[in-house]
């Protein structure tokens, strides 16, 4: 696989503005949920009623005024009539306008929601190579923008800009029917000089909107990335060094945000101008029009109330429309991760793997992460049904890797994994990982209590099956001594326990899963050598009957292996059972003796030093 093959598992497909709100309409209209279309039309039936009554205040408001000029007969009635009219008007156009929002609620946030739901699941259905390469800091900050944006856009596009363009057209089509054409001319290029004008410099701001945003993210990056290797800064006394790094990430985003809130006091300074000049011209008209005696008082004020109505939106159409253009470059990062391709997916028509004793085979298997750096070459080997095999190697070997390829994290470039004959890349990956249990190396807890922890092996497994599963372990009489008991919270990572107490709450949730396939790949690395044995013995106990695989580096924790398969540079070199490979004084051979002499030089310097002191002789 090439590098430009890879990069679509890692980097997104860049998305435009119109493919971003083409990516939002779905949600906004389930297929498979009438009450929320029934919603989203009873949404805009008020939208439309709010605003009709909204444009005849200032009609009522006219006549309630003329009224107030007339002679005696109709005073004491007409002003009364239009003002209640006047104010039922207003009544139903905010009426309606909080109907409207409050009908729409369900459907914005049930929209929030499943964007949220469905990024979080591309997320976990990316492969290891994606998770591998992300920068978690940005990664969440994108998700967070990308929801609170959906709520931005809705709220103003749905319910201030269409509604504003609206209002528009039909301010102008009653200028033009009650006057002349050269009110509604007016008015209407003062809206189309003051929307140009905004688009244009939003537009050219947008950029420095970007930069901030990508600023923010790497300060972010930084800073989650700093702190959750907090032991790691305090060892070597860095603080000062990732003070240093994340003040240089924030003086990027002070430049970018000094830029663009100049650029936006341009803006504002150019919109306020065009609806001044715009006002003055309209109200000069109507002036001259009372002074020709065409144009009454009540058309004077009609005139000056339907600008001031209509310029108060526009006047936050500047922001709105910012609002719009920054969620949509935040929602764009959001359903960017959408348009990254799942490096492994389950084949079309892919069934459930069927187990039927749990034979693992690896078929002439080559596997290289890098095109250019071949981890797998060639590597063939069967872990028959309720037998345990060994790999061991140096560092670098390729033992890990197999377990990945197990998993299906990743697919062979060539060759092929079978469980009981089945190869696993034509069956679910939910079925096949259901039937395998692993012990890693490299434990990573979730924050949260030593029982949730060991629960997750198989959620909803009862308390007694968790504490046996403990007991199992050699965890439960640890966990009763800690105030909290299993309710003790793990901290995150797990980091409040040590790499012992973590490896027995991995040991402990893997035997809770039951699975017909293990995997124990350096299980008990962190383990002491007096709590090793107890644990390889329990081990050995689960796994009695039960098709394991073990990867090792301590030879003394698998020479009771049906088979030891030796790895070297990405190979088989050496197979067989533990006296047999001794007995070939090859690589396992020179393995073994290693650390052997290791463990002994360890053992004797572990003595009190009146044991370990040499006898010098004087005589």
């Amino acid at each position: 696989m090439s590098d430009a093959e890879m990069s679509r598992f890692t980097r997104p497909r860049k998305l435009g503005e119109r493919e971003t709100i083409r990516s939002l309409l779905p949600y906004l209209w389930p297929r498979n949920e009438m009450e929320l279309r029934v919603r989203v039309v009873a949404a805009i039936v008020c939208l439309f009623i709010a605003k009709i009554a909204n444009v005849y205040v200032p009609v009522l408001y006219k006549h309630a005024i003329d009224a107030l000029g007339t002679t005696a007969g109709t005073i004491a009635v007409l002003p009364v009539g239009m003002i209640l009219a006047y104010g039922l008007a207003r009544v139903l156009s905010l009426a309606f306008g909080e109907l409207r929002d409050a009908i729409f609620a369900k459907v914005a946030q049930r929209s929030i929601r499943a964007v949220a739901l469905n990024v979080f699941r591309h997320l976990h259905a990316l492969s290891l190579r994606f998770h591998l390469e992300r920068q978690t800091g940005g990664l969440s900050r994108s998700v967070e923008r990308g929801t609170k944006a959906i709520q931005t856009l809705l709220s103003f596009m749905l319910f201030n800009i269409l509604p504003t363009l609206l209002e528009i057209l039909l301010v102008c089509a009653i200028l033009w029917g009650m006057f002349n054409i050269w009110f509604a001319l007016a008015t209407f290029t003062t809206v189309v000089l003051y929307i140009a004008y905004t688009l244009v410099i939003t537009e050219w701001r947008t950029k420095f909107r970007r930069e901030m945003n990508e600023m923010d993210n790497q300060a972010n990056t930084k800073a989650i990335d700093s702190l959750l290797n907090y032991e790691t800064v305090k060892y070597f006394g860095n603080e000062e060094h990732e003070a240093r790094r994340y003040d240089n990430a924030l003086s990027f985003y002070e430049k970018a945000a000094v830029r663009s809130q100049t650029s936006l006091s341009l803006l504002n300074i150019g919109q306020a101008a065009i609806i001044s000049i715009g006002l003055t011209v309209v109200m000069y008209m109507a002036a001259r029009g009372i002074m020709n005696g065409t144009m009454t008082i009540g058309d004077f004020v009609l005139v000056n109330t339907y600008l001031l109505q209509l310029y108060q939106p526009l006047n936050f159409f500047g922001f709105v429309y910012r609002e719009i253009k920054q969620g949509l470059a935040d929602m764009e990062k959001m359903f960017e991760l959408l348009e990254i391709d799942r490096e492994i997916a389950d084949a079309p028509g892919a069934k459930a793997l069927d187990v039927a004793g749990a034979t693992v085979t690896f078929r002439d298997v080559e596997f290289g992460y890098d095109p250019r750096r071949p981890i797998l070459k060639g590597v063939s080997f069967t872990v028959p049904a309720g037998r345990t095999v060994a790999i061991v190697g140096p560092s670098g070997a390729g033992k890990s890797t197999i377990s990945r390829l197990l998993f299906r994290f990743y697919d062979p470039n060539s060759g092929g994994i079978l469980i009981d004959g089945q190869d696993i890349s034509t069956i679910t990956q939910s079925s096949l990982r259901a039937a395998i249990g692993i012990v890693p190396q490299d434990t990573v807890l979730f924050n949260d209590t030593i029982f949730y922890n060991i629960a997750y092996g198989r959620p909803g497994a009862s308390v007694e099956e968790v504490e046996r599963a403990a007991k199992l372990a050699h965890i439960h009489d640890f966990v009763l001594r800690l105030p909290d008991g299993y309710k003790s919270m793990v901290g995150e990572r797990g980091l409040k326990l040590s790499g012992g107490e973590k490896q027995r709450v991995a040991i402990a949730r893997t035997i809770l899963k039951q699975p017909d396939i293990l995997l124990f790949d350096e299980a008990t690395s962190a383990l002491d050598t007096h709590t090793e044995r107890e644990i390889q013995a329990n081990l050995r106990e689960v796994s009695r009957g039960r098709t394991t695989l073990v990867i090792a580096h301590r030879l003394s924790t698998v020479i009771d292996a049906d088979e030891i398969i030796v790895l070297e540079d990405g190979s088989i070199v050496e197979r067989g059972r533990h006296a047999e490979l001794l007995a070939q004084r090859g690589a396992y051979a020179a393995m073994w003796t290693r650390q052997q002499e290791a463990a002994g030089e360890k053992a004797v310097a572990d003595l009190p030093v009146s044991y370990s002191k040499p006898v010098i002789s004087h005589g």
